[in-house]
């Protein structure tokens, strides 16, 4: 089930460069740990995962790259804005993920943050590196799909 077809979601951001970079093989919900600046500052919509990771250190999952701008009435109380924050999962689901990461060549990347009633939540995503091919196929499947649409609204008198 997708994130946004869930009850009480109202997605902040989405990482779309990832499914352009890679083949996301699984998806996991995880909370993150912020301070209230933060908080404010995503209902706001003015943060940034183009370029953030995941990486398990010492048990824990850190989310790093991901820029959260400073909340313009938050004075002494913001924080810097690309510091690594702290992923909430289970602990068996980390050494999980940890092991896929170090043995089979997979990567953690965020594909999406949003709010779940009124918790912040990070979509991770268990995904492999695609090859400039892959990413050329893949550009190619979609322009023919749309081409197909386009074709298929102009036969049945849709304008």
């Amino acid at each position: 089930m997708r994130v946004t077809e869930k009850k009480g979601i109202k997605v902040a951001a989405q990482n779309r460069k990832a499914f352009h970079d890679y083949f996301v093989e699984d998806r996991y919900e995880s909370g993150i740990e912020l301070f209230g600046t933060e908080v404010k500052s995503i209902r706001a919509g003015t943060l940034n995962l183009k370029d953030s990771y995941c990486i398990v250190k010492d048990g824990q999952l850190t989310l790093h790259g991901m820029h959260i701008s400073p909340y313009e009435k938050g004075n002494i109380f913001n924080k810097d804005p690309v510091r690594p924050r702290r992923l909430l999962m289970h602990r068996r689901e980390i050494r999980k993920l940890q092991a896929l990461v170090q043995q089979e060549g997979y990567t953690l990347v965020p594909l999406s943050v949003y709010f779940k009633d009124a918790r912040v939540k990070v979509e991770v995503g268990l995904c492999k590196g695609k090859k400039n091919y892959d990413k050329r196929d893949a550009a190619a499947r979609r322009d023919a799909q749309r081409e197909i649409d386009r074709t298929m609204k102009e036969r049945n008198g849709w304008k």
